[in-house]
């Protein structure tokens, strides 16, 4: 059985990630009030604190793995005679993925037999979790590690990952959005639609008015995409738990969606800073990305 790597910006239910072995999680560091940290959220308390912060005007930076990261986990895992799938965060967000193919080039330069296989996922949060989530059940099935990362790669543009945001100003900080936009979006109760396009990268799609109306295009989308009802579905949201459960009952009600396959998880720390609190997200496979 071989290893799969991932970082922390796929926001995996931790219920999740305590079912599988030979999983590691490689953590992203987020700065806040001169502070660095990679410590992902403990409990509730820690979500809402961390949140409450955000909501109070704190700002919160973060940085990419680095290529020496990415060499020791890498190094440790060859040695211990283990293969490697990495599953990572999208280039077009984050150098980590340039990071880990660096790393991998310094490995087989010591261990020319070593087997690293990585994917970028063109993916963020959840979604990328789904991804790190499939592969995992497809080991788990006895897929190799080859056969694996070609099943992967052949479907990466049929993730979707839909989210909304309650709070523009927090895409504006992130130059997601203009000021102005952020300004009278937030006046008149202007709520974006967005998505991760088939580059990796994040663009908004719609404008809604109102924020029940944004959670319900949201799960719209699933039958917008012929995405089918009994696939596992993943939804992480910003510290906003009952609209994330609002989304998980209208893909129930509307589509016919199994509850017990439709997993919530928080947004951690990294992607969080950036989408602030109240964002949910939903991620599925579809037909395409949207």
């Amino acid at each position: 059985m071989y290893t799969i790597v991932t970082d922390s910006c796929s926001d995996l239910n931790p219920g999740l990630i305590r079912r599988y072995q030979k999983l590691r999680i490689l953590p992203m560091a987020y700065t806040m009030a001169g502070e660095v940290s990679t410590k992902p959220f403990d409990d509730a308390s820690t979500v809402r604190m961390f949140y409450d912060r955000l909501r109070a005007g704190e700002s919160c930076t973060t940085a990419q793995i680095p290529p020496a990261e990415f060499f020791e986990a890498f190094k440790a895992l060859v040695e211990q005679g283990e293969e490697i799938l990495g599953v990572i965060f999208s280039s077009a967000l984050s150098g980590t993925y340039a990071s880990a193919c660096l790393a991998k080039n310094m490995v087989l330069e010591e261990y020319p037999d070593a087997v690293i296989e990585l994917v970028d996922t063109l993916g963020a949060s959840a979604g990328e979790g789904l991804m790190v989530y499939d592969v995992l059940e497809n080991r788990e099935n006895g897929m190799d590690i080859h056969e694996n990362a070609a099943w992967l790669r052949e479907r990466v543009q049929r993730y979707a990952h839909w989210f909304t945001v309650d709070d523009l100003h927090f895409l504006k900080r992130g130059g997601r959005c203009s000021p102005s936009a952020a300004f009278f979006g937030s006046m008149l109760s202007i709520k974006p639609v967005l998505h991760v396009n088939d580059q990796g990268q994040l663009i908004a799609r719609a404008k809604v008015r109102g924020r029940r109306q944004a959670l319900k295009a949201l799960a719209a989308k699933f039958g917008e995409l012929e995405a089918a009802p009994d696939q596992m579905i993943f939804i992480s949201h910003g510290d906003c738990e009952e609209d994330a459960l609002f989304v998980k009952d209208e893909l129930v009600r509307s589509y016919g969606c199994d509850p017990e396959k439709i997993i919530l998880s928080v947004i951690g720390p990294v992607i969080g800073s950036h989408s602030g609190p109240g964002t949910v997200a939903l991620f599925f496979r579809g037909k395409d990305r949207g």
